[in-house]
Parts: structure tokens; C-alpha cells; sequence
């Protein structure tokens, strides 16, 4: 191709025939639908943020569980390589998740109380979404599923990932098959500190025999440190907007977030630190 020659962008489209509108692009990203899916209930100018934000967040609530899943697979499979790249993978999803709160953070308490009304109980915790991504962490409670009576196909997916590893699980059973004593993690309740884990862990880290599983701990450290980021965020976005006033979905608002916030995820990783 000579120096002097001019690219130009593809501007007319073959169809073969076919009634079609639009560009492919636009077909392939389903465009016209994505951008058909805001309906503000008000006047407020702010709720059209309000209503994006939680669009995208959805969307990357969804893409972080494909993440998951394909390290939990990798890990099921004993290939740490493909575990860790999915994992690295994810962080870069939570990194702009937590970004995206940047969206909300300077809505005032009055742009706020502007449309707060016209969307009732609903909250983002009631998220089946992000209720999975909990679960997968660890942080799993069976009395959620109640949100969920009259969605069949939520409750069934949620009611498996409940009874089913989690994340962690899955890197503990890969452990366990390196020759580490664990015990069995896996519960339908919230994962707690466990002696045994910890002990593990630091033998992953004092034993060069165990070297190789090193990053997975660290690529599990920064999954843990971006789940905290995000709640301090989540946080700080409805303390300023709305300071201490009850939540919607009817929990104690900041408190709530505040405990959820203080709670690490995979416990025993933060806490072998403080011998090493």
C-alpha cells in the first residue's frame, strides 16, 4: 500500500438482500434496544444518571460473574494459569466498577430527594445480579432468596450458587489437592475465619514446595481489596447523598453499609499478614 493512499471507514454495508436497518454495529451491540432501556419517572434532571449508572453497574455485575465462573472452572481443573488470567481479568472490572460511582459522586441530598420518591422499595441490594457475586465470595445468606419468590428463574440460579462452592471454596479445594490440609468449606452460610485455612495459607507462603500457589493467593488478595474498595465507595456515594436516613429497600442505610464495608472477604488471607 503506497504512503499516498487514503483509509477511509467502510461507509456502506453489504446486506445480501436482507430488510435490515442500520449499521452492524449498531445490530451487532443491539444499539437501538440499549438505548430504548432508560425511562426516567420524573422531571429530575438526575435520575437519568441515577438510572445509567445502574444500568452499567449491572452490566459489569454480569461480566464479573462470567469472570468467576471461568476461574472456578480453571481452578476445578488444576489449571492455574487460566485461573489467574480470568481473575486478573475480573480486577479490571472491579476497578471500573468502583470507578463508576464517580458517576453519583457529586449528587447533592436536594438532586437526590428530587426523584427518590418514584422508585419506591427498590434498591440495589435486592440486585439478583450482585446477591450471585456475593454468594460466589462467600458472603452467602439462604433468608435473601426470599426477595425472589415470585422470580422462578432467579431463585433456582440463586438457590444453586447458594448449595454450590464459591470462588474461595474452589481455590481451597485446589489446595487441598496440593497436598494441604483443609477442611470442607463448603456451606450455605457466610464464610468465617477458619484456624485450619489461615494454617494453610502460611504454609503456602513459608514453603518453597508450595511457591506455585503464591499468586493464586495474591490474585485472591486483590479481588478481596477491590470488593472493600468498592463497598467504601458504595459507602461514601450515599453518605453524601443521602446521609443517615433509612435505606429504601428498608436496611438501616449507612450502618448497614458501614458493617458490610468492615466485613474482608477471604478473612484468613488478610489475617496470616500479621506473621509474616
Amino acid at each position: 500500500m503506497g504512503h499516498d493512499t487514503v483509509e477511509k471507514p467502510n461507509l456502506s454495508f453489504d446486506r445480501a438482500g436482507e430488510p435490515v436497518r442500520g449499521t452492524p454495529y449498531a445490530r451487532y451491540a443491539r444499539l437501538d434496544e440499549l438505548h430504548s432501556l432508560q425511562h426516567p419517572l420524573s422531571e429530575a434532571p438526575a435520575e437519568l444518571s441515577f438510572i445509567v449508572t445502574t444500568q452499567v453497574m449491572e452490566l459489569l455485575f454480569g461480566l464479573l460473574r462470567h469472570e468467576w465462573t471461568l476461574a472456578q472452572r480453571a481452578l476445578r481443573a488444576d489449571d492455574l494459569p487460566d485461573a489467574l488470567a480470568a481473575l486478573r481479568r475480573g480486577t479490571h472490572v472491579q476497578d471500573v466498577l468502583t470507578e463508576s460511582w464517580d458517576l453519583l459522586a457529586t449528587m447533592t441530598p436536594q438532586e437526590f430527594n428530587s426523584f427518590r420518591s418514584v422508585f419506591g422499595e427498590a434498591s440495589g441490594f435486592q440486585s439478583s445480579a450482585f446477591v450471585h457475586l456475593e454468594f460466589l465470595l462467600g458472603n452467602k445468606n439462604a433468608a435473601l432468596l426470599r426477595m425472589y419468590d415470585d422470580s422462578p428463574e432467579a431463585l433456582a440460579e440463586l438457590t444453586e450458587v447458594l448449595r454450590s462452592p464459591g470462588l474461595y471454596d474452589d481455590a481451597l479445594a485446589l489446595l487441598a489437592r496440593r497436598g494441604l490440609e483443609l477442611p470442607d468449606t463448603v456451606s450455605e452460610r457466610r464464610h468465617q475465619s477458619d484456624g485450619a485455612v489461615a494454617a494453610a495459607w502460611q504454609r503456602v507462603y513459608a514453603e518453597a514446595e508450595y511457591a506455585e500457589l503464591r499468586p493464586l493467593a495474591e490474585a485472591l488478595l486483590d479481588v478481596a481489596e477491590r470488593v472493600t474498595r468498592w463497598r467504601h465507595r458504595h459507602l461514601m456515594a450515599v453518605k453524601r447523598a443521602m446521609g443517615a436516613k433509612p435505606g429504601s429497600g428498608g436496611s438501616s442505610g449507612l450502618s448497614w453499609l458501614r458493617r458490610s464495608a468492615e466485613q474482608d472477604v477471604f478473612p484468613e488471607l488478610w489475617e496470616i499478614r500479621d506473621g509474616m
